[in-house]
């Protein structure tokens, strides 16, 4: 009997236990259930108020893109009117409120088929010179089911805009209409994307579409022609002789004593049998012409804008012959640097020289800078980087003095013949000689060549 009532209350202490347990058990799985109902909504209130934030900034960008300023007035004046006039009962606010209202609901029709044109944009010419304008035309197509409303397209040309007013065009019907583009300064010019634009009478509401078609139009600068021997080179596909005496090379200029160090192979048996000393040949260096033509960029070098544009097409023309002749040529001029490393960087820039068409569109390009190194550090670095020279030019402005002209040419080798070019539109053209350095100084750009002609006859 005892055992039985032991076992009895092992049975309910045991019992109790597991009534616990699973109490314990329910209410913690009740606990966690609602912990993952909170999680749910707040993570649905989430991605709603993200929602509700990403249509409210689309819903303002679009505002900000259609609506005009006199369309924000109208909108202001249609709210203003009708919540005025309901609230306190003003006839004359909510008329006013109706009308603003009925004003700007009549504009939306006008913004439909903005992107229903088809718009194919064609120069005749993708390269002029400065001065000189370009001709093109504008195909519009209406490839949409629906017939579409007049429009207008407005075509940025560098910082200017062309407009052109579109008829209304049927299904698949187009219009062609002429372009004219006024004559344009040098420099890189890009034409397009032709935007369409959707507006109604008023101006209260726009609408725009642009199309990927750009195009790029290289404005070259105006060239003077040059004549072939005006350069002071040689025409010579094996080089021309100079007077730098070399171990080896094809122009023979004497024979002299063998030194220790000479190739075997240059020594010339018979002088050395009538002398009884090793003799051997001495040669001529000899180099193709090469040719280099530095431009200044730095603005306090030229006197305004159209000094630089004097200078630009003087060594435009200078480089220009120099390709057609088929000649070595580097054109170098300074490179931007920016202001924080100014005096620690030195950098000059290169163009392209492998057709006259590659270097033309490199010299659309140039501008002056601010931030660029003097003349005198751009001809010590074309001296550095490039193989030796036969004659150089370096074509500055009326604002660099003789003397850092002097020490600019000081940066070539002594056999380069130098030149210096100075573009005043003020002054006289005239050909001096100082210390050794040709000066040329030019008003117009037909004045170049006549100097040339003048030093080559001279």
């Amino acid at each position: 009997m005892p055992d039985a009532g032991l076992t009895e209350s092992r049975l309910t202490r045991t019992s109790a236990g597991t009534l616990r347990t699973g109490s314990r058990t329910s209410v913690t799985s009740t606990s966690v259930r609602r912990q993952r109902r909170i999680v749910r909504a707040v993570v649905r209130a989430t991605e709603l108020w993200r929602a509700l934030t990403d249509s409210v900034v689309m819903t303002a960008r679009w505002a900000g893109r259609t609506v005009r300023p006199a369309g924000a007035v109208v909108v202001a004046a249609a709210t203003i009117g009708l919540v005025l006039g309901i609230l306190f009962g003003w006839v004359e606010w909510m008329v006013a409120g109706a009308a603003a209202f009925l004003l700007l609901l009549m504009s939306v029709p006008f913004l439909f088929g903005a992107r229903a044109y088809d718009v194919d944009l064609t120069l005749e010419h993708e390269r002029v010179v400065a001065g000189h304008g370009v001709t093109g035309r504008i195909v519009v197509r209406n490839d949409g089911a629906r017939a579409a409303l007049p429009g207008r397209l407005d075509i940025p040309v560098g910082r200017g805009l062309v407009e052109f007013g579109v008829p209304f065009l049927r299904p698949g019907h187009a219009t062609t209409e002429p372009l004219q583009i006024p004559p344009l300064p040098r420099g890189v010019v890009r034409i397009g994307p032709v935007t369409t634009v959707r507006s109604d009478p008023v101006g209260l509401l726009r609408r725009e579409h642009a199309f990927r078609d750009v195009h790029d139009l290289f404005v070259h600068p105006r060239t003077v022609g040059l004549p072939s021997t005006s350069a002071g080179l040689i025409r010579d596909l094996e080089g021309s002789a100079t007077r730098r005496l070399v171990d080896a090379d094809m122009s023979f200029h004497a024979i002299r004593e063998y030194v220790p160090g000479d190739a075997r192979r240059q020594v010339h048996w018979k002088s050395t049998a009538k002398t009884g000393r090793l003799m051997v040949r001495q040669y001529e260096e000899s180099r193709r012409s090469r040719m280099a033509v530095v431009l200044a960029a730095a603005t306090p070098e030229y006197a305004d804008a159209d000094e630089y544009e004097l200078a630009v097409s003087a060594a435009a023309s200078l480089s220009l012959r120099a390709v057609r002749d088929a000649r070595d040529v580097d054109v170098v001029t300074g490179s931007e640097i920016p202001r924080v490393v100014k005096g620690r960087l030195r950098a000059i820039r290169r163009l392209p020289v492998a057709s006259p068409r590659a270097m033309l569109d490199g010299f659309s390009g140039l501008d002056r800078h601010d931030n660029t190194m003097p003349v005198e550090d751009v001809c010590r670095l074309a001296s550095e980087a490039g193989e030796r020279l036969s004659i150089a030019f370096v074509v500055v402005g009326s604002a660099v003095p003789l003397a850092r002209l002097r020490h600019a040419a000081l940066a070539f080798p002594v056999d380069t013949a130098v030149a210096a070019v100075i573009c005043d539109e003020r002054a006289h053209p005239r050909m001096r000689s100082v210390a050794g350095l040709t000066v040329l100084t030019i008003g117009t750009l037909d004045d170049l060549s006549g100097l040339l002609v003048r030093g080559a006859a001279s």
